[in-house]
């Protein structure tokens, strides 16, 4: 714990194409060449039929995967909330204990879910594409809420005209909202994963937002509600794990799930009596 928390904690999330993981590469590797050591911690969706998870992400990084600087642990999100592993959290200590003073959590993707990662970061990025950007389609207004920076990508070639229009019409709409952090105004910026364009925009932007919450206090309030988040999530997971490992709620659960299923037994009433049984044995 001494050597931890030195790190700048950036989580990105966007819509399914928008291209974060090209984009966290083209970032990635500028900041390794400024000489930061870089971690990024990427979120696969795990299967819900099968419970695999395919773990590309080190393959979509090619270049950012082999610098030395660079560090890539692609994790499976075994259905935790928000799309990050439950183990996110510890593994984001043991980078900073090891000298990465740079950490890109990559979410699986966008849904009010994505709070969980909120919950673990200093920064926030939305990574947005245009044609979805300009109608808000395809994003709950939840996620919007919490971002520090949309990120218009694929601002390039014939695209660079639609990402121009989406950024002026998402800063038009983050005029109207409540910014997520306390006396900063949320920006809508544009860049291009492929050319790198705006990449520099984008990286000022942060070091902006974390030069901000710093000379206000938030830096640290928010850390110190990140640790009580912690416990809180620590607790729940506990209580849950020994609940339906306890013995006599291991044996009765299958016959009772077998009720309510049929429509034998409300849902209300077996809960009421497992958790009756449970506290009051």
């Amino acid at each position: 714990l001494p050597h931890t928390g030195k790190s700048i904690r950036v989580g990105i999330t966007g819509v399914p194409g928008a291209g974060k993981s090209t984009t966290i590469e083209n970032l990635g590797l500028r900041l390794c060449e400024k000489g930061h050591r870089l971690a990024v911690l990427a979120v696969d969706p795990s299967s819900t039929v099968t419970g695999g998870s395919i773990l590309g992400d080190k393959t979509r990084m090619e270049h950012l995967s082999r610098h030395p600087h660079a560090f890539i642990r692609p994790t499976p999100s075994g259905g935790a909330l928000g799309g990050v592993a439950r183990k996110t959290r510890e593994t984001v200590l043991l980078c900073e204990a090891f000298g990465f003073d740079i950490l890109i959590l990559e979410t699986v993707g966008v849904g009010q879910s994505e709070i969980a990662v909120r919950s673990m970061v200093d920064c926030f990025l939305l990574l947005m594409i245009a044609g979805a950007g300009d109608e808000l389609q395809g994003i709950k207004k939840g996620v919007i809420e919490i971002a520090d920076a949309i990120v218009v990508n694929k601002a390039d070639g014939d695209n660079e005209r639609r990402a121009r229009l989406a950024k002026a019409e998402y800063n038009r709409v983050l005029h109207f909202l409540q910014p997520a952090t306390e006396g900063w105004q949320t920006p809508a910026l544009t860049c291009s994963a492929i050319t790198g364009a705006g990449m520099e925009e984008l990286w000022q932007t942060v070091l902006d937002f974390m030069q901000h919450v710093r000379a206000t206090g938030i830096f640290t309030q928010r850390r110190q509600q990140q640790n009580v988040a912690w416990l809180k999530s620590m607790l729940e997971e506990g209580i849950l794990n020994y609940f339906f490992q306890h013995p006599e709620i291991a044996s009765r659960l299958p016959q009772l799930q077998s009720a309510v299923a049929s429509g034998k037994a409300p849902a209300t009433a077996v809960a009421r009596e497992l958790l009756q049984h449970f506290f009051q044995p």
